[in-house]
């Protein structure tokens, strides 16, 4: 199934319809559990490109030089979703993830790897909440979508990849009040540390930041933010609750790297 379509990538546009022609040829692939007693993420993961939309169409438009030839990682990438769509525009890819919290062990990710005929995805086992090395010492790009608020320790990973990555695509949870709607957080650089069954019921849940606390954040380990997005509730978000869940997307390049 591995066809390489980068020579066509001239908007981002083009790489969403790439992506939508892409997720249609993976379905079948997946009809399939990934291994006895096993199941796929439940999650949709390539519905973030379609969040980064409007910020990608803010940039230069040079920077999808990247997804046609960049090196790229795709960290706590679930299944591998997004990583196997773009090793098929060209690039090579390091799916990073840790078998201890990855949904079904990092079964989905090998699977679709044998499945696909993916030989430019290498499966990389790291746990993000030691003293990490990462498998490359640069990178292009890096997407970080939706495993931030997961981290013990986001400080630290933050400043080691923007020493080793010039681009980070990067999304996590985000609140602008506590769920009793009692203490406002939009205003304040803060973050909210979750009880360990407080937001669903996933003790891997630990820091929900506000979003003025996310960009200092970004600031203080060493990258400029240079397009954001808020999707969800963008009104009435907490940390906990289903029906208020608000994610900040940002697409930033690191003062640090090279």
């Amino acid at each position: 199934m591995h066809t390489q379509s980068h020579s066509n990538l001239k908007t981002y546009n083009d790489l969403l319809e790439q992506a939508a022609q892409w997720m249609q040829r993976l379905q079948p692939v997946k009809e399939a559990p990934p291994a006895p007693d096993r199941t796929w993420y439940a999650y949709d993961i390539m519905a973030s490109l379609w969040h980064m939309e409007r910020m990608f169409e803010e940039l230069p438009p040079d920077i999808l030089n990247v997804f046609r030839e960049g090196r790229i990682a795709d960290i706590g990438g679930a299944d591998g979703d997004l990583a196997f769509f773009l090793e098929s525009l060209g690039p090579a890819v390091d799916l990073i993830d840790w078998p201890q919290t990855n949904w079904n062990g990092l079964a989905g990710a090998r699977a679709l790897k044998k499945r696909l005929n993916a030989q430019g995805v290498s499966i990389h086992e790291v746990d993000l909440d030691s003293q990490f090395r990462l498998p490359k010492e640069q990178y292009d790009m890096v997407f970080l979508l939706g495993i931030l608020y997961h981290l013990k320790n986001p400080y630290y990973v933050l400043e080691t990849l923007a020493r080793h990555c010039r681009y980070c695509c990067l999304s996590t949870r985000i609140a602008r009040q506590t769920a009793d709607r009692k203490v406002p957080l939009e205003k304040a650089p803060v973050a909210y540390l979750l009880d360990p069954d407080e937001c669903n019921n996933d003790p891997t849940n630990f820091w929900i930041f506000s979003a003025p606390g996310l960009l200092r954040l970004l600031d203080r380990t060493g990258w400029n933010v240079l397009a954001s997005n808020r999707v969800g509730d963008t009104k009435r978000s907490d940390p906990s609750s289903d029906d208020h869940d608000e994610r900040m997307f940002v697409v930033m390049e690191s003062r640090q790297y090279g």
